[in-house]
């Protein structure tokens, strides 16, 4: 498969948003206090990976293999905002930069999708964003839970 210059360097931007996903989730599983969220981002740090290795082997000039499964959502309970009652505000910045971080990849590869000339390569990319739109609601879910995230 040959990529023009424009496929090529989109995909090379989607790559850097990976590798930058791959690094925030790490490191913010790291800061998390939570138990739940220590896992959500370490769960989403695991998929982002994969989606790393896809968009190098497409710049490789192979088309990826996609699952087909979905990946399994993860259900959080209404507010249970701690002992407390206060909101741990570190753990909804952390929250709210992914939240923002994964609105914005996801937004690109919308991008990269319909500069691609290749159907199968589009396929994997849809693939990629819709896992990526998961991950955002995910994080959602979970701010809604814990009082971080209030639906006016």
């Amino acid at each position: 498969m040959q990529l023009s210059q424009k496929e090529r360097t989109l995909l090379e931007d989607q790559k850097a948003h990976e590798e930058l996903c791959i690094k925030k989730y790490n490191n913010y599983s790291n800061q998390a206090k939570d138990p739940q969220l220590k896992q959500l981002f370490q769960n989403h740090a695991q998929k982002e990976q994969e989606h790393l290795k896809s968009i190098n082997q497409i710049l490789g000039g192979q088309v990826p293999n996609i699952q087909q499964g979905q990946q399994q959502q993860q259900q959080f309970q209404s507010p249970s905002i701690g002992q407390s009652g206060m909101v741990d505000q570190q753990e909804a910045d952390l929250c709210q930069d992914m939240l923002s971080t994964e609105k914005y990849v996801s937004q690109s590869y919308d991008t990269a999708i319909f500069e691609c000339k290749d159907t199968n390569v589009r396929k994997v990319l849809n693939h990629i964003q819709s896992e990526e739109q998961q991950h955002g609601e995910q994080i959602f879910n979970y701010m809604q839970s814990k009082g971080m995230y209030n639906i006016h």
